[in-house]
């Protein structure tokens, strides 16, 4: 299955997408947006693309990897999940990771369309939700912009060496 966007694609999970997800999730400096404390091995994430085969009806988590035209060449600048599936009240959240040397190209505003489509015509849900840290504008930007509502904020939420960071909650209804 391929979602078309306008300049990238959101595609499903394959073996050979191991490597770069193995760059993603083990990138220090976005564990702090994903909530991961620990490095994740090969193996664990081989079983995460085997598990990703199933529907998102069994697992409540949908993982698509974001492709774009490069040179001629698909190439993996990201990803792009729905989490905390509940399909009786229709809705999810969503997050988004774009690879460094992919960033400020449109990809994550592309991707989130993409998947917001998806998530209505496909799967008929009614909203999708995210939180982000407060520093992080880039995402602050990103969802304000693709008309997520802020709804709300957890104080304190995130707490790093350095301070404690509230988080800013969003939704949007589809």
């Amino acid at each position: 299955m391929n979602i078309e966007g306008s300049i990238c694609r959101l595609r499903a999970l394959e073996p050979s997408d191991l490597e770069a997800m193995y760059g993603w999730e083990n990138d220090v400096e976005l564990w702090r947006t994903s909530g991961a404390t620990a490095p994740f091995s090969h193996h664990q994430l081989s079983s995460l693309i085997i598990e990703q085969q199933y529907d998102i009806y069994a697992t409540r988590q949908q993982r698509l990897v974001i492709d774009a035209q490069i040179d001629g060449t698909q190439v993996a600048v990201g990803a792009i999940d729905l989490l905390d599936f509940d399909p009786k009240n229709r809705r999810a959240g969503v997050g988004i990771i774009i690879s460094s040397g992919y960033r400020r190209r449109g990809y994550a505003a592309d991707a989130l369309r993409s998947i917001e489509r998806y998530a209505r015509e496909i799967l008929m849900l009614h909203q999708l939700w995210c939180s982000v840290a407060e520093d992080n504008q880039a995402s602050l930007a990103l969802f304000d912009g693709a008309g997520y509502e802020r709804c709300g904020i957890r104080r304190d939420w995130i707490i790093t060496q350095q301070e404690a960071l509230s988080e800013i909650l969003f939704q949007k209804i589809l």
